[in-house]
């Protein structure tokens, strides 16, 4: 996990300069292998539905920077996701925030 903190760090700092190999490599460490490959496109499956995705393509070698942003956000997302479970915090989002019955 060392080395993908290294590249996500990497990443964050030059979302222009990530090969596709590498982007390729973080997504699988975090996500697994893709669910779907479709010609340049790979998919990722997160455990949630919706933003931020996990739909990657090269061009010319290179990772899209749009694409660099959205593999980080939804890393950043999963970590937060598992805090919160292994505190106990899962499933009691928006809770207390109930208008009391008078």
């Amino acid at each position: 996990m060392a080395r993908a903190k290294n590249r996500i760090d990497a990443m964050r700092a030059n979302p222009k300069g990530v090969r596709f190999a590498d982007l390729v490599a973080l997504c699988r460490v975090y996500f697994g292998e893709p669910r779907k490959t479709s010609g340049s496109h790979q998919v990722y499956r997160t455990p949630w539905a919706g933003d931020p995705r996990d739909n990657i393509q090269g061009f010319h070698g290179m990772a899209k920077p749009y694409q660099v942003r959205q593999v980080l956000a939804a890393i950043e997302r999963l970590g937060e996701d598992q805090a919160k479970a292994a505190t106990g915090q899962a499933g009691q989002i928006g809770q207390g925030n109930e208008r009391e019955e008078e």
